[in-house]
């Protein structure tokens, strides 16, 4: 018996973290056995790769960063989202492998194809199912940042270019991805987040 695995993404100012809550606590009242995790971090080995990576104050080069990131998802699959999947849990994820292919990717030139060789190996087959793509344009979701951390601080054209590497990997892998566009308050975006996670799945609706 195998869980499902849904993954929220998108920029910085979209809302992920605020669905990811929302999300967990709807599939638990339904009785759902839910994982909430985030990335980086979750471990305790995460959690310090987290404060390297996202320390406003520090200096990570591009490759240090995709393989710090990688480092830390690989844990976490390992130790909580690969067993819980197995023991038949759903695990909701603020940010995904998907997010270091996006930033790492497109947003810091890597190349997709070279960052998702990186975290292959460590992964192995713990892939969200379902990947949720809060949709935003870079300015808005800047201007709706609050204390950003060393990579939400880039600026509007680093933002951009990862928006753009999303929007690619949706178009490539469209039985994977749901796009929601999240300009509209929380409000219209959670109601539009849950039609996709009941259309995929039988869950009883009371939202």
């Amino acid at each position: 018996m195998t869980g499902h695995y849904i993954a929220l993404e998108g920029i910085e100012g979209t809302g992920k973290s605020t669905i990811a809550v929302r999300l967990a606590e709807y599939l638990e009242k339904r009785g759902i056995d839910v994982l909430r995790v985030r990335e980086p971090g979750g471990t305790v080995t995460g959690e310090r790769i987290r404060h390297v990576l996202l320390d406003p104050g520090g200096s990570v080069a591009p490759w240090s960063e995709a393989l710090l990131f990688s480092a830390a998802r690989a844990q976490l699959a390992h130790e909580l989202v690969g067993p819980a999947l197995e023991s038949g849990s759903w695990v909701v994820s603020d940010r995904s492998v998907y997010s270091s292919l996006a930033y790492q990717g497109g947003g810091r030139g890597l190349g997709v194809a070279a960052v998702r060789a990186v975290n292959e190996p460590g992964l192995g087959k713990v892939w969200p199912e379902m990947v949720i793509l809060l949709r935003l344009d870079a300015a808005t979701g800047l201007a709706r940042q609050e204390n950003a951390d060393r990579i939400g601080g880039e600026g509007v054209e680093f933002q951009a270019a990862v928006a753009t590497a999303f929007d690619e990997l949706a178009t490539g892998e469209p039985d994977r991805f749901v796009v929601v566009d999240a300009t509209d308050d929380v409000e219209t975006v959670w109601r539009a987040v849950i039609e996709r996670v009941e259309d995929r799945w039988a869950i009883s609706s009371q939202a």
